[in-house]
């Protein structure tokens, strides 16, 4: 297993001794599949069902079955560039669709089963995919709109065959499961994926076969130098987005490490220690949000052996409390990361050879240039907020937004490629996150990040979990805002409001105090576990407006 980083004793070591060497023909599929096939005992996928029931495929499995499925596209007219959307949850046919479309130079599209009609068929439409994969519990959707998609051609459903569709597994039992890749270019399209963005509709970010390489350096950093002996990859993160496919998922298969699937729905703790323990996993990918509902597990390191060389958490801060825990309780670093869906994991930490500075999203990846910048392109100094952004050409970078090309220049000032999210870097060239361009809040003069506050309102030990916003105000633009999940015990009265408050005034400045406190059940969140503040926006406006 030749890595693309060669380890070194510093931050500094590492950068210094890694280039760039992207060739012009490129196949993800080569490195991601047929190379590990030869070894017929090498698993790829464990996938644990709805049952808890085990199955395991090997590599070379995968490349029969993403063979059988290419020559079946191919028998039915598809080619080179055309599109084909996974509808899929962590399942083994949507890793296998994945590989058969790379295969053979058609463009896969990870879309995700929480999505209804509408969000679906705006992205066969926009893509123009012919053919959609998914599960039974997820063809009435598609059903509903097929008339809608014009375009598409062909639906298979995965583990049955309702009417109009066809199944995956008869499709393919009888093509034949030899197949030459095709010599498509690193900057070929390979998949799309769509990113809400901040305004309008969802854009389709156009990711070329090149980002593969892209995000190997990165994730070898991250995790700690990866891969060793016996490495098993897990996280519950969904592959219909970035951090399950590219962080998790294809990484692992580049390096021909084991992957655990599973068909968790919504995040159950004990379930996944038990994963953890089971399968011996090594490298995890797990939220702030999840590790805080893991570290709340009664005697759950006592309960549960783990096997975890390394942990990569981001999306949300990680606070004090949570790195502290882990490097008490798990014997482990926090690797906290951060990047997009246009341009993955540019910042990380690796705390094997450099200081964790809890709260900050690390420092720029191996053959990475980011920097803080102006709304002209001028790089700022130490301590000065400004947009975060990453310095192109850089392998990990979108091509284009498809359709859309006003939004790709909009992308960029200059050779900067805008993340949309702000923050400073300090004096030893750590960035620090303050919030998503439009989670920023603006009261009273002031731009406040809300990842500050909710780190210092969880230091309280009435604090579960907690989200803050700006609500529009007509004197000072926005006031805060913070929603909290009490932990049991706590009479959530004003009295309980006032000492948060209290808390707050001793650890941040007088301007980051919430005037507001709402005390909730729950809080909406995404499939990955990121708060969408956004919708807790959209809610306050509409009660404003009397919605």
């Amino acid at each position: 297993m030749t890595r693309m980083l060669k380890p070194g004793a510093s931050y500094e070591e590492v950068c210094k001794s890694f280039e760039w060497n992207i060739p012009e023909y490129y196949n993800i599929a080569d490195d991601v599949c047929d190379r590990w096939a030869g070894d017929p005992s090498r698993v790829a996928l464990i996938y644990e069902n709805e049952n808890r029931e085990v199955e395991t495929f090997t590599f070379a499995q995968v490349l029969r079955y993403a063979n059988q499925l290419a020559n079946t596209l191919r028998s039915w007219g598809l080619q080179r560039g055309d599109r084909v959307t996974l509808l899929l949850a962590q399942d083994p046919e949507c890793a296998i669709a994945h590989v058969a479309c790379w295969k053979a130079g058609m463009v896969s599209g990870p879309t995700s089963v929480l999505f209804g009609g509408d969000a679906i068929v705006y992205r066969l439409n926009d893509s123009g995919a012919k053919v959609l994969i998914t599960d039974k519990a997820n063809y009435p959707k598609v059903a509903e709109v097929r008339a809608q998609a014009p375009k598409l051609e062909r639906v298979l459903v995965v583990d049955d065959e309702p009417e109009g569709s066809i199944n995956f597994w008869k499709a393919i039992e009888h093509a034949s499961d030899a197949f030459e890749n095709v010599r498509t270019k690193a900057e070929e399209m390979a998949w799309i994926s769509y990113t809400s963005g901040t305004t309008g509709m969802p854009k389709g970010s156009v990711q070329p076969h090149r980002m593969m390489l892209g995000h190997i350096p990165s994730l070898e950093f991250i995790y700690e130098f990866y891969p060793e002996e016996n490495d098993v990859f897990w996280s519950p993160a969904d592959w219909a987005w970035m951090a399950g496919l590219m962080d998790i998922l294809m990484p692992a298969w580049f390096h021909g490490c084991t992957v655990v699937a599973t068909a968790m729905k919504g995040f159950d703790t004990e379930y996944a220690y038990s994963i953890l323990e089971r399968h011996k996993v090594t490298r995890a990918l797990l939220t702030p949000t999840m590790l805080k509902l893991m570290r709340q597990v009664p005697n759950a390191l006592d309960r549960y052996k783990l096997y975890l060389r390394a942990l990569l958490s981001g999306g949300e801060s990680v606070g004090k409390q949570l790195h502290d825990w882990a490097r008490q309780e798990l014997k482990l670093n926090i690797n906290e990361g951060f990047g997009q869906t246009e341009c993955n994991v540019i910042l990380a930490n690796c705390g094997k050879i450099m200081p964790i500075k809890p709260g900050s999203i690390g420092r720029p990846t191996p053959g990475t240039i980011c920097a803080i910048i102006d709304d002209q392109g001028n790089e700022l100094p130490p301590g000065r907020e400004g947009h975060i952004a990453c310095k192109r050409p850089h392998p990990v970078m979108l091509l284009e937004y498809l359709n859309k090309p006003e939004a790709t220049r909009d992308k960029f000032i200059g050779d900067w490629l805008i993340t949309g999210d702000v923050g400073h870097m300090d004096e030893d060239g750590y960035f620090w996150f303050h919030g998503r361009g439009d989670d920023v809040i603006t009261s009273s003069g002031y731009r406040i990040g809300p990842g500050e506050i909710e780190d210092a309102l969880l230091k309280h030990p009435a604090c579960k979990m907690v989200a803050v916003i700006g609500v529009p105000d007509p004197v000072r633009t926005e006031i805060i805002k913070a929603f909290i999940i009490p932990n049991a015990g706590f009479d959530t009265g004003e009295k309980l409001a006032e000492e948060l408050r209290d808390s707050v005034k001793t650890r941040l400045a007088k301007h980051e105090v919430p005037k507001l406190i709402e005390f909730v059940d729950s809080l909406p969140m995404t499939t990955t576990g990121k708060i969408m503040r956004r919708e807790l926006r959209q809610r306050e406006k509409e009660k404003q407006q009397g919605g």
